[in-house]
């Protein structure tokens, strides 16, 4: 049996939210205009919600040059957080990782190198090499390591793309489009330590052989807009100059993506130009954040712990511009809460309707166990009783 519990929310509640932090922006109606960035694709995303506030051919089939390493870093790191690599460890380079061209660091053949500083390479510098070493060491070849990046890829959500390689590098069939980059991007900015690594400036890769290689991020944005924490660039010939980046203001983070401009200043634009779009015209709003427990417990029967703590598994949230009435609830539906429950256990489902209609949902887990009340429970609660 299933019980229902609907909350709603008031429509500006969204927009006390986001004073928090001191951050507020209020510019002319001019400024909060749609863009028209100067690019073959784009595609702005609010990371909380996902939720699309620009798009321009998002779904095209493209090539996406090194944006394709957003990928090839989100497996490395997942691979670490799974204890199959060590950032600390030395990976070899092989013959063919060495012989990459493109951009690269310069690794040699035979030596090996720390896997943080391979992974770092490539955040900074986008490096061609690196990429091939982590593959081969991740899944033992490139070839497999592309099938693991198609593979996750569609467990994103990601339903227009294919990788032939790691490294962005032209191959046929190789595609992607704007939304899809952001939706992987999203996934990626959740590593702490890519943030480290793609914040850098410049920095000296440093060689086992006493050698060392100048690393310059190619992401201007780090520095030129404030508030953008990281990203990825690429180009080829048949790409064009392309950028997927994210920068944050106050409570609300953003995903930007331009594919295909025609030079490298105008995908910084382009991206730029999205960016404040966001920052200018919209809202963002947490209704439930992922691992945070609900305000009320739930009761649970046949247990001494009477109740327990629930929180969402996903964090759900919604974008809408300044000024607009949309109203947004979340209802609840609970399953019948029976000891044992175990901590972790899905105990129901959050969803978040907008207007009345559903546009996301989680579930909702468990935070503590709840053991099942014993006749021992009993005597000793007869026993305080008594006492």
């Amino acid at each position: 049996m299933k019980r229902l519990i609907c909350t709603a929310l008031a429509a500006g509640f969204a927009a006390a939210a986001l004073t928090v932090g001191g951050w507020q922006t209020m510019r002319t109606a001019a400024a909060q205009e749609a863009p028209a960035p100067a690019c073959k694709a784009a595609y702005l995303m609010d990371e909380r919600s996902g939720m699309a506030m620009f798009a321009k051919n998002e779904t095209a089939h493209l090539p996406i040059a090194s944006m394709c390493k957003i990928m090839t870093l989100l497996l490395a790191f997942e691979a670490e957080e799974r204890g199959e690599l060590s950032l600390n460890e030395e990976i070899a380079v092989s013959e063919r990782a060495a012989g990459m061209g493109g951009s690269q660091v310069y690794l040699d053949a035979g030596l090996s190198y720390k896997a943080e500083e391979l992974l770092k390479s490539i955040a900074i510098c986008s490096a061609n090499d690196a990429c091939v070493a982590i593959a081969e060491r991740v899944a033992g070849s490139e070839g497999a390591f592309c099938e693991q990046m198609n593979v996750r890829a569609k467990e994103l959500g990601a339903e227009h793309t294919l990788f032939a390689n790691c490294t962005g590098l032209p191959k046929e069939p190789q595609y992607s489009c704007a939304k899809d980059v952001a939706i992987m991007l999203r996934a990626l900015i959740g590593q702490e330590k890519y943030h480290e690594y793609c914040r850098i400036r410049l920095e000296d890769f440093q060689h086992p052989d006493g050698r060392t290689t100048q690393m310059t991020n190619t992401n201007k944005l780090i520095r030129s807009y404030d508030g953008c924490d990281g990203g990825k660039t690429g180009f080829t010939n048949e790409a064009g100059f392309c950028l997927a980046a994210t920068a944050k203001k106050g409570e609300m983070r953003v995903i930007s993506v331009a594919i295909g401009a025609e030079s490298s200043d105008a995908r910084f634009t382009a991206v730029r130009s999205l960016f404040d779009y966001a920052f200018d015209g919209f809202e963002s709003c947490t209704l439930l954040q992922a691992g945070i427990p609900l305000e009320a417990p739930l009761a649970v029967r046949g247990s001494k712990a009477k109740e327990i703590a629930v929180l969402p598994e996903e964090t759900l949230a919604y974008v809408r511009r300044r000024g607009t009435a949309e109203n947004y609830t979340v209802g609840y539906t609970f399953e019948e809460a029976v000891a044992p429950i175990l901590r972790g256990q899905s105990v129901g489902e959050a969803v978040l309707y907008r207007d009345g209609v559903e546009t996301a949902r989680t579930r909702l887990l468990a935070a503590e166990d709840a053991a099942r009340f014993t006749w021992r429970d009993a005597y000793a609660e007869g026993a305080k009783a008594w006492n």
